[in-house]
């Protein structure tokens, strides 16, 4: 199984971008799936997640100004990202529990990351 992520780029503040993770190979079902993002230095921390059934929590300095969303028949996730600010800046990785067609739990995978720079 591997989660493709894409999107990133340079973009000024006040702008938009929207990020896409596409999950490929031997996927029985996908449960949660999430954008995380890090800084150098910091920790990954959480932007937002969305259930199966389309229920979604967000971090709140993201709150408003970004939106998940997942086509479950493409097993994608996207994050429109709006009104960016400078800290915004990050690597912004995706995150699926995903359930393999012999497998007897859900694992967690995780995409490579895709550098989001917002410029002041």
């Amino acid at each position: 199984v591997q989660l493709q992520a894409s999107g990133g780029g340079l973009v000024q503040a006040g702008g938009c971008r929207g990020l896409s993770c596409a999950a490929s190979g031997s996927i029985f079902s996908i449960s949660g799936m999430a954008w995380y993002r890090q800084t150098p230095g910091k920790q990954r921390e959480l932007v937002a997640t969305i259930t199966s059934g389309g229920v979604t929590n967000y971090a709140d300095s993201v709150k408003g100004r970004f939106t998940i969303s997942r086509d479950n028949a493409k097993n994608t996730v996207y994050l429109q990202m709006n009104s960016l600010k400078p800290e915004d800046t990050a690597v912004y990785y995706c995150n699926a529990e995903i359930l393999s067609p012999y497998g007897t739990w859900y694992e967690d995978y995780w995409g490579k990351g895709t550098l989001v720079t917002v410029s002041s």
